[in-house]
């Protein structure tokens, strides 16, 4: 799996960064007691290590996201993750304003909703994301996630960059 890491660098950083590194051992000495986020304080080091991530059972499960531009394979790692444990993984349901298919059952494949309760899900920020496609709506609202949050599981979704 593609791996986050966190690099807290600002410009200030990187030119403390960069005088240190050029001075001597009594002047990065000197250069610690005048830089806060100094190269040699922890919490301005360059690199966080990173772990597994080890949930306690008190805490509520996380979202996943990936993504991806298209063709990269993230809706086929986002459907081998759940495939891989469905009881621990689930994707959340979204939304359309597609009509629905013969074989489609509302709240299965898809919330089948009208243009104008998408339209308003957006604007009162109850979408997580979306987008148009064939002139039709998709998206992922936040009451869709807090579903499979609410029933112990870590929801996945993937997302395609615009």
């Amino acid at each position: 799996f593609p791996v986050l890491m966190s690099l807290p660098l600002t410009a200030g950083f990187r030119r403390s960064m960069r005088l240190c590194r050029r001075k001597s051992w009594t002047n990065q000495q000197l250069c610690y007691g005048r830089c806060p986020s100094s190269c040699y304080s922890t919490p301005a080091a360059p690199y966080e290590e990173v772990v597994r991530y080890q949930r306690h059972p008190a805490d509520r499960n996380r979202l996943i996201i990936l993504v991806g531009p298209a063709g990269v394979g993230v809706n086929e790692l986002r459907r081998r993750l759940i495939a891989s444990n469905p009881q621990e993984f689930q994707s959340a349901v979204p939304h359309t304003t597609r009509v629905q298919k013969s074989y489609e059952m509302n709240g299965r494949e898809y919330h089948y909703v009208s243009k104008e309760t998408f339209e308003n899900m957006v604007y009162s920020h109850r979408m997580l994301e979306y987008g148009e496609y064939k002139g039709y709506l998709y998206g992922t609202s936040i009451d869709a996630v807090r579903t499979v949050l609410d029933e112990g599981k870590i929801c996945v979704i993937d997302l395609e960059p615009q």
